[in-house]
């Protein structure tokens, strides 16, 4: 099946340059003699870029298909990506963070709205793990770039000729891509009837949460396992890592699971045993403690995001499906920007200790969401 390797690979190419910006920042830095905490224009122009595009297309599959969405943003990705080894300032390098979330927004969007209705449950998993390797790859191509002794710059040379390769893929394979597009798909409903069913805005709600706990989870945990828990930096750093590599085995296994066990159920399941390894993080126990419950936040928020996707049009309705998946995925970046910056204040001002409770409340909080958003009275399609 050619088109689900071109999903692979796409999954693969979002992960990337995401890999790529941790390892390359100092290098950058330098470059354009700015302090470290400059980074933090290139993550808002970022996540305007994401949260913008991921919307809109959503709204714009049924108009352009699937298959020129892809090839148009994986373009733009390329050449933004392009645009980092020659600008010569940081003002201009927010100028391609901006066109590379645009685009990697749009393919986020459009390959999983495809994904939902064209592969199982097993492929939605292992698609998203497959992210989750581009992201690990990322580094390892920044790393090896810079220790050979050639400029960051180059790094970014070689992810753009990968997105390249791929944005011509996508293109010469637009007529495959709409053909196998699934033929009952009932025609669109109005923008505003999609905005008015309750589902699709605690669905919203629940991509907020989901990502926020991974991108809380990933980010302070380090942080707080160092200066809270007094664990070595070697050691914290390997609890972390362990957090990153219990994502992606738990997404390979439940892809073998979900083949067994209806969606509905591996949810549940997951967003109890989150709740459950947030709360090891909470209790005032031992550092193996804390680390034990990382990797079971892990583990279990795994087949969260793919799932999720997969089941939205059992919430909303086929009909509002894409649009759903759009505004679902775009507002997941808020998760990933807004909610961190939010925590980060909180565990300074009150304490590493709030790690777990934080971890603890938005994991309930996105259990209840979910229930809420799969009763039929939330779905509204009569109205």
């Amino acid at each position: 099946m050619p088109l689900l390797a071109l999903a692979y690979f796409g999954f693969i190419s979002l992960g990337l340059p995401d890999g790529l910006l941790g390892v390359a920042w100092p290098s950058m830095a330098a470059d354009y003699r700015v302090p470290l905490d400059a980074l933090g224009f290139l993550t808002i122009a970022g996540m305007i870029g994401y949260f913008t595009s991921s919307v809109a297309a959503g709204f714009a599959i049924g108009r352009v298909g699937v298959g020129w969405l892809l090839a148009i943003s994986t373009g733009l990705a390329s050449l933004a990506l392009t645009g980092y080894m020659s600008v010569p300032s940081m003002a201009l390098a927010v100028v391609c963070a901006l066109a590379l979330a645009l685009g990697s927004g749009a393919i986020d969007s459009g390959l999983n709205a495809y994904a939902a209705t064209a592969f199982g449950p097993r492929h939605m998993n292992w698609l998203h793990a497959f992210f989750g390797l581009g992201v690990a790859i990322g580094p390892l191509i920044m790393t090896g770039v810079l220790t050979v002794g050639l400029p960051w710059r180059s790094g970014y040379g070689i992810v753009a000729v990968f997105q390249a390769g791929l944005a011509i893929a996508f293109a010469l394979t637009v007529r495959l891509w709409a053909r196998t597009a699934p033929t009952e798909a009932p025609r669109p409903a109005a923008p505003a009837h999609t905005l008015r069913i309750p589902a699709v805005w605690l669905g919203i709600g629940a991509f907020i949460c989901y990502v926020a706990i991974e991108a809380v989870a990933g980010l302070w945990a380090y942080t707080v396992l160092t200066q809270g828990r007094d664990v070595s930096p070697r050691a914290a750093g390997l609890i972390v890592s362990a957090y990153w590599g219990a994502l992606f085995a738990g997404r390979v296994i439940f892809g073998w699971v979900s083949e067994r066990i209806t969606s509905h159920r591996i949810l549940v399941g997951a967003l109890i045993g989150m709740a459950a390894g947030a709360a090891l993080i909470s209790l005032p126990a031992p550092a193996w403690v804390a680390a034990a419950g990382l990797v079971v936040v892990g583990f279990f928020a795994a087949p969260v995001f793919p799932l999720l996707i997969l089941t939205t049009a059992d919430r909303v309705g086929a009909a509002h499906a894409d649009r759903a998946i759009g505004l679902q995925v775009g507002s997941s970046s808020l998760g990933a920007a807004l909610v961190p910056a939010l925590v980060g204040v909180l565990l300074n001002r009150a304490g590493f200790g709030w790690l777990g409770p934080v971890l603890l409340a938005l994991s309930l909080l996105l259990v209840v969401l979910y229930l809420l958003a799969s009763r039929p009275r939330a779905h509204g399609l009569a109205s």
